[in-house]
């Protein structure tokens, strides 16, 4: 299992991928277009991810990684729509920078579905914990 500082590592070199992949796209009307638009969501997770860390609390730190996999979603479709146009085919890297926002983008879907399911567990918990002891109370109560 990867843990955090992993993660963080591996969302700083898909960021220097992404600056390499973009350095590499023709200087056209579309090339510039989606270069800066890579460059703006495509580093955007690695930066977001020091806020994950940082998270306060489980709401918190679902809303974060949010964002993060938003960025990603959004740099992945925008690496779909240069594939196929079939004109960056001689890139070699986009293969790998592709392969690599769809891992990213599994990763984190797959993060805050299992915080959400502890969430859920955590609250369903509580309130059978306070069903149980207000049952308690009561049962005390009628018999004393």
């Amino acid at each position: 299992m990867m843990n955090q500082f992993d993660l963080e590592n591996r969302l700083i070199d898909f960021a220097v991928l992404i600056v390499d992949f973009t350095d590499k796209i023709p200087k056209t009307r579309t090339g510039n277009h989606f270069a800066g638009q890579l460059i703006r969501s495509g580093t955007s997770p690695a930066l977001n991810y020091g806020e994950v860390r940082g998270a306060e609390s489980r709401k918190d730190f679902i809303h974060k990684n949010q964002i993060v996999l938003k960025e990603l979603r959004e740099t992945y479709n925008a690496l779909r729509i240069l594939d196929r146009t079939g004109r960056y085919q001689k890139l070699p890297i986009l293969e790998r920078v592709l392969k690599e926002a769809n891992e990213l983008v599994s990763i984190f879907v797959k993060t805050i579905q299992t915080t959400k399911k502890k969430s859920i567990d955590s609250a369903c918990y509580q309130i059978a914990h306070r069903k149980s002891h207000i049952n308690h109370s009561s049962s005390h109560r009628s018999t004393g």
